[in-house]
């Protein structure tokens, strides 16, 4: 059995910002749009008239103040609420291939690696561009790694779930050196038009670079332990998929076609489960939470993040050991705990012990511990 370990982690942001008050301006003039458009069915009481949403209220719901988007005029542009891409010939790299090399690429040069020294790419993503061929596929092509490559969904923990994957397979023997890639296009899969939500996401890359201890060329993590759970639930969900024009009205602009939850329900489920499950895998492991120097939780909601700090922790967490990105990138789903750990991880000793977790749809959890060498 090989000792896995990570030594690189790269992040690719995009250039275009979306400030909240930017956000709340292009949204408003969108509702009054609709209003005005559906002023006698809204008289008649047919059709529910929509609120105005406001920067105050983003901040108290979820501490965003901002986010990053491939595509900010689609987002913002109130006929349309939705990024526009530019159709790709199938004989150039896909969206997703492309800013995930670019964080590819800042973590190969942490671990002092180049793409031909991979033998194993995992795409772990909240969605994927397409179906087949699997876009970590693609990504091993371009990177010019050797093995074999795989795509990952589970959601908001796919991170977590695909550095298990990938330390397993490195205990084991079965690969020398994997990557672990979070291409998420999050912005596409929002839907910008909903009060409760359209805040929520903001587009990023991420990149994890794991290999056996023993090569490791400089500073890194020992990664001590990995555990992942999962408990079905429909409070968030997407509907879209493959059968979808088989389906009746299934071409349709339908609002289950997007992201979709049920805000204070996940609140109260999944945080309780987060807590217990870091909790228990502390214990396992022998580890008391005191002996934790960081978490690098999901980035979704201050909220959640807090409280989780708190039941963890057993009192109030200090900013250094819970840093949150969130109110920078906004959820970016499975990478947000990835950014966390890449920007707020260089000054921790040899030693140090911290725990990496990603949570979400599913519901889905999965924590890495991991030691500073």
């Amino acid at each position: 059995m090989y000792q896995p370990a990570i030594t690189g982690t790269g992040v690719f942001t995009p250039s275009q910002v979306i400030t909240n008050d930017e956000l709340v301006e292009s949204f408003n003039r969108y509702v009054d749009l609709f209003n005005a458009e559906n002023a006698e069915a809204i008289a008649a009481g047919e059709v529910a008239a929509k609120e105005h949403s406001s920067t105050e209220f983003i901040i108290k719901a979820s501490g965003i103040e901002q986010r990053y988007v491939l595509d900010k005029e689609g987002v913002l542009d109130p006929t349309r609420m939705y990024p526009r891409f530019r159709q790709r010939s199938d004989d150039e790299p896909g969206i997703m291939t492309e800013i995930a090399l670019a964080a590819c690429k800042t973590a190969l040069g942490q671990a002092g690696l180049t793409g031909a020294d991979i033998d194993l790419v995992i795409c772990a993503a909240s969605n994927m561009e397409r179906a087949y061929p699997a876009v970590a596929i693609e990504i091993q092509k371009e990177l010019g790694a050797g093995g074999f490559a795989f795509d990952m969904n589970v959601a908001c923990s796919s991170a977590t779930f695909g550095i298990q994957a990938a330390a397993d397979m490195i205990r084991a023997g079965s690969v020398r050196r994997a990557i672990v890639v979070n291409p998420e296009i999050t912005s596409g899969h929002l839907e910008w038009r909903d009060r409760d939500c359209h805040f929520i996401f903001g587009d990023v890359a991420t990149a994890t670079v794991l290999e056996r201890a023993e090569d490791a060329r400089g500073a890194h993590w020992l990664v001590r332990s990995t555990r992942c759970a999962t408990e079905f639930s429909n409070n968030i969900r997407n509907n879209n998929g493959f059968l979808r024009r088989n389906r009746p009205d299934g071409m349709t602009d339908r609002r289950d076609m997007q992201f979709m939850q049920n805000g204070r329900k996940v609140f109260k489920e999944v945080v309780p489960m987060v807590s217990a499950h870091i909790l228990q895998h502390l214990e396992d492991e022998g580890i008391s939470p005191d002996q934790l120097r960081r978490m690098w939780l999901h980035q979704a909601n201050k909220g959640m993040n807090d409280f989780v700090g708190r039941k963890v922790l057993g009192r109030e967490p200090e900013p250094d050991e819970q840093p949150n990105i969130l109110q920078e990138y906004a959820n970016t789903s499975s990478a947000g705990s990835i950014i966390a750990f890449a920007r707020h991880s260089d000054d921790m000793k040899p030693g140090d012990l911290g725990v990496i977790c990603s949570f979400g749809a599913g519901y889905s959890v999965g924590s890495v511990v991991v030691e500073r060498a």
